[in-house]
């Protein structure tokens, strides 16, 4: 797919996609509670998940490793019949995803693990409910599309989500972002680690490969390939996507970004992570 001699990896939800904080607070937490019968302690368990996976260094993790996290810190997970299959399967699986876990299920684990089987039904149950949101108005971050313009004049875009594909192709679809982008990698794929990787092998130098993003995983991705970073600030991204136009993508291509310029945009990342988890 190189095209270009440079390469921009932008996540999703949460990064490009103002849709993140509302798929959490409508989808994932409340069809956990649904799935699992937690109606009598529903604010509990929907604030811990909202903490896991908004508003702590956990934003942004895969779905399947956020269950694990609820589940084990509320104290359901360890007495919950086949907890420990699921576990088996988040270890051993390279594909964290609805398809990987029925096809683990149909294969390793039988039809005889509970959790396994409540886990599978919530996936899907959060895709129906994601898919039945209400799209009313614009879903991206205000910069977005006028950045990725910019961008794609230099350098190759690739989208790297931990979201369904369909959800993902759907919505940058419908903000009409599709024709900036070159590939869309999502769960489907691998983690974004792997996705990086992947596309590392088309040739591009890793000091000429960005990952933008929004999340610790996001950064953890970029490092484990030796890639930069640049983060979009949770409740700054407007600010975050205008810096990245107007400022970073000339320091990035000129070979300015590494070094001291990146370990400052990490500095402010961990320091708006911190406001989040306090307030």
């Amino acid at each position: 797919m190189r095209k270009k001699d440079y390469l921009v990896c932008v996540d999703s939800d949460g990064c490009a996609m103002d849709t993140m904080n509302r798929k959490h607070e409508l989808c994932f937490g409340p069809a956990l509670i649904q799935v699992w019968g937690l109606e009598a302690r529903q604010q509990e368990i929907q604030n811990c998940w909202n903490r896991v996976n908004l508003f702590s260094e956990t934003r942004g993790v895969n779905r399947f490793l956020a269950l694990a996290m609820v589940m084990e810190e509320k104290g359901q997970g360890r007495d919950l019949d086949g907890f420990a299959d699921f576990k088996r399967w988040i270890e051993e699986t390279g594909e964290l995803s609805v398809a990987s876990l029925r096809q683990w299920m149909e294969q390793e684990a039988g039809t005889e693990s509970p959790f396994c089987r409540r886990a599978y039904e919530w996936a899907i149950l959060v895709n129906q409910k994601i898919d039945q949101l209400t799209v009313s108005g614009k879903q991206s971050f205000s910069g977005v599309l006028e950045t990725l313009r910019e961008i794609h004049k230099k350098a190759d875009i690739a989208v790297i989500s931990s979201a369904n594909r369909a959800a993902v192709e759907a919505e940058w679809d419908r903000e009409g972002l599709l024709e900036y982008v070159d590939v869309l990698m999502t769960q489907e794929n691998g983690s974004k680690a792997d996705c990086i990787q992947k596309l590392l092998k088309a040739g591009y130098p890793v000091n000429q490969v960005l990952m933008v993003g929004d999340a610790p995983g996001d950064l953890m991705a970029a490092r484990k390939n030796q890639v930069l970073f640049y983060p979009i600030l949770a409740s700054q991204e407007q600010t975050s996507w205008r810096r990245l136009k107007e400022t970073v993508m000339n320091c990035f291509q000129e070979g300015r970004y590494v070094g001291q310029m990146e370990q400052e945009q990490k500095n402010l990342f961990y320091q708006n992570l911190k406001i989040l988890s306090e307030s």
